[in-house]
């Protein structure tokens, strides 16, 4: 029984143990639903499909989140930390202020992604895709961004300390005032 209410904006409105019970009984698609502020600390969501999701202020701590699409969902201020993301899209989503502290996004889309502001502390986003995304004031201190896309990324203000660049394609990218003290860049580059 699919107890959802739509809104005027075309979204969904759900809770979360709804969206859970749902995922539990075989359904993946989740597209433009509204989850703002809902608890899904732990869940297993591996391969569900948020499209332009709002999950603004969710908290998705220790999620597993593996191959999940999240194209353009709102993720604004969401409590990411712990959350694996490992080879999920989330091309356009909008991360400003998000938490992914020690979150597991290697091989993730952030193209065109918004992390302004957001905290990626000890973070691992070996080999994803951020070209154009925006990183400004971001903090990824610590982060692995080892063979990670961030060709003509925003990183100004960014906090870069000891992150690991190592093979990392920086071309066209914005560097202006960033905190580079002990990061790990090629030695060519």
């Amino acid at each position: 029984m699919f107890l959802s209410t739509a809104t005027d904006t075309g979204k969904t409105d759900m809770k979360a143990d709804e969206l859970l019970n749902n995922y539990a009984r075989g359904i993946r698609d989740f597209t433009a639903v509204n989850l703002s502020e809902a608890n899904l600390s732990g869940a297993d969501l591996r391969g569900a499909t948020l499209d332009r999701a709002i999950l603004d202020g969710a908290n998705l701590s220790n999620a597993n989140l593996m191959q999940t699409s999240l194209i353009e969902a709102d993720l604004n201020g969401a409590d990411l930390s712990n959350a694996n993301l490992s080879g999920s899209n989330l091309g356009g989503a909008i991360l400003d202020g998000a938490i992914l502290d020690g979150a597991t996004l290697d091989g993730a889309n952030l193209s065109q992604a918004d992390l302004t502001v957001a905290k990626l502390i000890d973070a691992n986003l070996s080999e994803a895709e951020l070209q154009q995304a925006t990183l400004q004031a971001a903090n990824l201190d610590g982060a692995d961004l080892s063979g990670a896309d961030l060709s003509v990324a925003n990183l100004t203000q960014a906090n870069l300390t000891k992150a690991d660049l190592h093979e990392a394609n920086l071309s066209g990218a914005n560097l202006e005032g960033a905190n580079t003290e002990g990061t790990i860049l090629d030695e060519n580059a």
